[in-house]
């Protein structure tokens, strides 16, 4: 798929999380291929005003070729003036406007997926950021804010008439949140009303998934989010699927050789009090199903120290080559 001049093979890109998508982590669904990575989602506000929270947050690894980068804010001027301190960033070839976060301390300051309830002053922050910025812009957003109004079919095509460059579209309502099941048939029907790239985004949690949701939707790409939470390695499988090769699944003891380069990544990126503490619930996801798992994650929340977290690590991959 395209998105202007730029060009992915595969078309399968990392969801930005906040609390998951850190530098450390993005290096290494990279290298399990992943072509597009995004950053946690970064205030406007936060970087209009110099906060030094959004530090760590932009932080970009050397194996990253492109990096877009996720701001959420309702007032177009900051939104715009937050994009335009990217434009030299060279690494950086996305400026995404999220309009579908919907935890509510974001949504109750009329920011993330409470935009779907104005779509005139969302098409305006799309307007102003595509001034200021020298990069594509694209947005993120829901099937609608409630059950009762889904509208984004109607808000995707102000989207495009804004300007926008690609949208992504989660199939659940911010009623939902994260739960029950993303509704693949209206990202089928928002694509079919828009000329602009669609991306589908919800409950991809394995290749068989990407491949079902490009069949019913024909979306021009596909965004995992949850789905790569101790399992970067999907994105291999999603690319192996593409070229018709054959499925590789990682034996249990690689996926803790995975885990444990995650871990290095964090050490190299973040202090080590930082790093282990992130790296928890990464390793929660990692072992989740293996044998004795949770014994081992016991262990490791109550371990400070990189040396010890890694000594259990090391271990356990022993003992599940037995």
């Amino acid at each position: 798929m395209k998105i202007g001049e730029l060009d992915f093979k595969g078309g399968v890109f990392l969801a930005p999380m906040a609390g998951v998508t850190d530098v450390a982590f993005r290096e290494i669904c990279v290298l399990m291929g992943c072509e597009l990575t995004y950053t946690e989602m970064i205030s406007a506000k936060g970087m209009y005003y110099g906060s030094e929270n959004t530090k760590d947050l932009l932080k970009t690894s050397d194996k990253e070729k492109n990096v877009a980068v996720q701001i959420f804010g309702s007032e177009p001027y900051i939104m715009a003036k937050a994009a335009e301190a990217f434009n030299e960033e060279l690494k950086i070839c996305i400026v995404d406007i999220n309009m579908g976060c919907p935890v509510p301390k974001i949504v109750k300051n009329g920011e993330g997926s409470a935009l779907m309830k104005n779509p005139k002053l969302a098409a305006d922050i799309v307007k102003e950021v595509k001034k200021s910025s020298t990069k594509k812009v694209t947005v993120k957003f829901r099937k609608g804010f409630t059950e009762d109004n889904i509208n984004a079919v109607e808000f995707a095509k102000y989207m495009e008439d804004a300007g926008a460059d690609a949208i992504t579209l989660h199939g659940r309502t911010r009623q939902q949140m994260y739960t029950g099941e993303a509704d693949w048939d209206i990202i089928r029907q928002v694509k079919k009303a828009v000329s602009i790239p669609v991306i589908g985004n919800g409950d991809v949690f394995s290749f068989e998934d990407a491949k079902r949701m490009r069949e019913l939707t024909n979306c021009d790409g596909i965004m995992v989010a949850r789905g790569v939470r101790g399992n970067p390695w999907i994105f291999k499988q999603i690319n192996q699927m593409i070229k018709g090769q054959e499925i590789e699944y990682p034996k249990d003891e690689e996926k803790i050789e995975i885990c444990i380069r995650h871990l290095n990544k964090a050490i190299f990126y973040f202090n080590e009090k930082k790093a282990v503490r992130e790296m928890r619930k990464h390793i929660a996801w990692y072992i989740k199903g293996l044998k004795q798992c949770t014994d081992i994650k016991d262990i490791i929340n109550r371990q400070e120290k990189y040396e010890d977290v890694l000594k259990t690590l090391e271990e356990y991959k022993k003992f599940l080559k037995i």
